[in-house]
């Protein structure tokens, strides 16, 4: 058995042949008689040799591979997305190169870099909570690199990105509150440079005033992923002169640990304090109680991303449009929002 890997030069070389003459007959080209080819065909197969993916993707300018950025793949919501991605993707032939910038901007820099120099066809993206500047995307436009962005967007950047109707979505979900008798609802927000952070907030206050309520920005209080962080904030709400009845959280993450916090102060939920999530994570439904949570339709998501971008690889012509594709979400009413019913 050989140890080293099989070339097409070692296999020429023990059929005393052209190397030219191995790849014509590896490809079943009609020139090369039928005996050789049959020779190098059973030497390749005993010898067990894989052509340079590599080498003739260079070759042909294709790779038929997607890089892919997103903040965290332990975030449920993300793996969910980039399982359905990667299901569209190998369907069409193309496989999946992922990198996470773990909230980092210049981590999600160094991907793009990375990427790039792997020779990628197009990425898709989700942006860092640190991520403010979009220059960096707008280089991937200037150089005609097909781009998609998804959940996480920056305004202004000629790609498509594809998200859910984050106002419409915070709407329900306070209207939901309201209808079970919450009437000071607090937001326990993500960063305030959160583009779909801002766009629950003003699905929040839509609710409100349909409702006849002042917003009062004091129960906006902004998070940044972390537990601790989260638990902190829910102190500094329930230590107001009057707390809320309600809180709506940017994400399951911080809802959980909002509900951790307010089991420590002895706040009964929903009793004393209803609370709804988003994103719908596995765990939600086996909490004590039930969490109710904002539930995004994450195989769409994957599925469409990777469609549009694949529309881009092959076009003739680059495809820029800053087109938003909204989809909608579900409302998992559980225990937390003061509704007995379990839905989801």
């Amino acid at each position: 058995m050989k140890s080293s890997p099989v070339t097409l030069q070692s296999i020429a070389r023990h059929l005393n042949i052209s190397i030219s003459t191995v790849s014509r007959a590896l490809r079943g080209l009609p020139e090369i008689s039928l005996e050789t080819r049959q020779a190098v065909v059973d030497l390749a197969t005993k010898w067990d040799y894989q052509p340079n993916q590599l080498a003739s993707s260079l070759v042909n300018h294709r790779t038929r591979t997607i890089g892919v950025i997103v903040p965290n793949t332990g975030y449920p919501f993300f793996s969910a997305i980039i399982a359905s991605m990667e299901e569209a993707a190998i369907r069409e032939g193309y496989s999946l190169l992922l990198s996470q910038s773990n909230e980092s901007y210049q981590r999600e820099l160094v991907h793009i870099q990375n990427l790039l120099r792997s020779q990628v066809e197009g990425i898709i993206i989700s942006l860092a909570r640190d991520t403010i500047d979009a220059e960096h995307l707008h280089r991937l436009v200037r150089r005609q690199v097909p781009l998609v962005m998804f959940d996480r967007y920056a305004e202004g950047v000629p790609v498509p990105h594809v998200i859910v109707d984050n106002q419409l979505a915070a709407r329900q979900a306070v209207q939901h509150l309201l209808a079970n008798g919450c009437r000071r609802i607090a937001y326990l927000a993500g960063l305030p440079s959160l583009k779909i952070s801002n766009e629950r907030l003003l699905g929040y206050q839509d609710a409100l005033a349909e409702a006849g309520i002042s917003f009062d920005d004091t129960l906006v209080l902004h998070c940044d992923f972390t537990p601790d962080n989260a638990i902190r904030q829910t102190n500094l709400l329930l230590a107001m002169k009057r707390p809320p009845d309600g809180i709506l959280a940017f994400s399951d993450r911080i809802a959980m640990a909002s509900m951790y916090a307010l089991r420590q102060q002895g706040i009964r939920i929903p009793d004393e304090m209803a609370i709804i999530g988003f994103n719908d994570e596995p765990t939600s439904a086996l909490l004590t109680p039930s969490l109710s949570s904002v539930a995004q339709p994450t195989y769409e998501m994957g599925q469409l991303t990777v469609s549009l971008l694949l529309a881009q690889i092959q076009a003739e012509q680059p495809i820029q449009n800053a087109v938003t594709h909204r989809l909608n979400t579900t409302l998992m009413v559980r225990e937390s929002s003061g509704c007995p019913l379990v839905t989801g």
